[in-house]
């Protein structure tokens, strides 16, 4: 099950190892620190990236520079250690440091506080917690000598249940400091103080909590280090278990810079962004992943969807190519494809780069086009080296040579010149029309040509089928009573593998 497969995880051998940025919901990018095995991923937090790439902790999405720690505002007041995800409230000059306790006969009720902000410095105080840190927001710095420290009824310690009657005990931590900031002049807070406060303060298990696969047939949860609540373990960590993952690249965001690569989970419904320090140790990642899935899931590879790109999974039977959202895990899932394209009513139309000249970054795509009674449905896949495009590739062609091979005759039901004929292509003898009810065991056979006779064919794109053989009877005209794009791809499935099985195509 699920602890004996990272069990075995844990003891393979390290294949790449080193510092890479992950990129948080609600928090910015997070250094973290990876180990990649042969079957497995384990990302260990560490903390803000180095100065270049830090972003303040407040989750508005934008880098900016940190501005210095001030010194403590109140006399008493026990500082912490640093970097411990402070954000200073409006109008404070910077990163506040963990707190000490409040004053002890504070009344454990919910007070009202009238600030008055000031010209500079506004409320004078530093905010911690908000929902992504399962966390009320609290009062971690009051800056002496501003707003809040004048009115003297508000301590390191409080919690802002509400600003201006507004709650906050749902707030993010950026929505907590755009209400600050937003709330004008004359601020009334409701508070209450936290008398056990440092459990607060805890350094929340960005990695170890990450969602992940939910359809793995082990465990409802994938290689996680933590159970379904908050970790506050020493280690934040998370074991990402690599079989039916798929790696890929400039697929959810932009990377002009080539740093970036993604990693998704099998059940197509969890997704982790990492960043390499520069293009070629993204790179290097990105390869030796990809190579590490591969070698556990050979035959079986998620691709992208046509317009927006959108991974799926795709499988290549001896008929079909079957289409999943999720690795189906199960027979029922199995039985379930969103979609399923016949082998013999589809052709590959294109394969190569999307650009004149390859480059790291650059698409790599293939196009199949499969005839289906609503007509020609067109699909580009996306795949994310050079030898998966020619595997796909060659493995598309031979599958609709052996399908040929291996079905070798489809009989439709049409009209000809009034009557009700059945058209057999076979893939040796060609084509026959015949006619007979279903009792009759010898129908009658009206026409018979091998594929060497049929100088042309065309179709309406509705419902008619022309053939002609340059018979006495003059060119066909089929009435086939649905679209005749999967009879056309089915004579050009059979002819191709004709034309391969004599050697005259390589």
């Amino acid at each position: 099950g699920m602890a004996v497969a990272a069990v075995a995880a844990a003891a393979e051998l390290l294949l790449r190892s080193g510092p890479l940025d992950i990129l948080l919901r609600e928090r910015g990018w997070h250094r973290v620190q990876a180990e990649l095995r042969q079957s497995s991923l384990r990302l260990g937090g560490e903390g803000p990236p180095p100065e270049a790439d830090a972003w303040d902790g407040l989750s508005n999405g934008s880098p900016r520079a940190r501005s210095p720690s001030p010194s403590p505002a109140r006399p008493g007041i026990r500082g912490g250690s640093p970097g411990t995800g402070d954000s200073p409230g409006p109008g404070a000059g910077g990163l506040g440091d963990s707190p000490g306790p409040g004053p002890a006969a504070l009344p454990d009720r919910v007070r009202t506080v009238r600030v008055l902000k000031q010209e500079a410095g506004g409320l004078g105080i530093s905010i911690k917690g908000g929902r992504e840190n399962r966390m009320p927001i609290v009062i971690s710095k009051i800056f002496r000598g501003l707003a809040a420290d004048r009115t003297g009824a508000l301590f390191v310690g409080d919690a802002i249940l509400a600003v201006n009657g507004a709650g906050l005990q749902d707030a993010t931590h950026d929505q907590a400091v755009q209400a600050l900031k937003k709330a004008g002049k004359e601020v009334t807070l409701d508070v209450t103080y936290i008398q056990e406060v440092t459990q607060y303060f805890k350094k929340p298990s960005l990695i170890a909590d990450l969602t992940w696969d939910s359809l793995m047939p082990q465990s409802p949860y994938l290689g996680g280090d933590s159970s379904g609540s908050p970790n506050h373990s020493a280690k934040d960590s998370k074991m990402f278990l690599l079989k039916m993952c798929y790696v890929t690249r400039n697929l959810s965001m932009s990377d002009p810079e080539n740093r970036l690569f993604e990693l998704r989970s099998p059940d197509g419904r969890h997704a982790i962004v990492l960043r390499g320090r520069d293009a070629a140790t993204a790179h290097a990642w990105f390869m030796a992943i990809h190579g590490s899935i591969a070698a556990l899931t050979p035959q079986l590879k998620m691709e992208g969807g046509k317009q927006e790109w959108k991974p799926v999974v795709a499988i290549l039977t001896d008929k079909d190519l079957l289409l999943y959202n999720a690795v189906p895990w199960n027979r029922d899932l199995w039985a379930s494809p969103c979609q399923i394209h016949p082998l013999l009513a589809t052709r590959l139309v294109h394969s190569g780069s999307a650009r004149s000249s390859p480059s790291i970054g650059s698409e790599l795509m293939f196009a199949t086009r499969t005839g289906s009674r609503q007509g020609i449905e067109t699909h580009v896949f996306r795949v994310e080296t050079h030898r998966e495009l020619s595997t796909w590739t060659r493995m598309l062609v031979r599958g609709c040579h052996g399908a040929s091979e291996l079905i070798k005759e489809v009989t439709l039901g049409c009209t000809w010149n009034g009557r009700d004929v059945k058209l057999t292509i076979n893939y040796e003898s060609g084509f026959v029309m015949s006619q007979g009810g279903a009792m009759s065991d010898s129908p009658n056979i009206l026409l018979q040509y091998p594929f060497e006779r049929l100088k042309s064919s065309a179709d309406d794109g509705i419902r008619m089928l022309y053939l002609d053989f340059e018979g006495p009877e003059g060119e066909l005209a089929l009435d086939l009573h649905s679209c005749p794009k999967p009879a056309v791809f089915v004579v050009h499935s059979f002819l191709s593998a004709k034309v391969t099985r004599m050697g005259l195509v390589v």
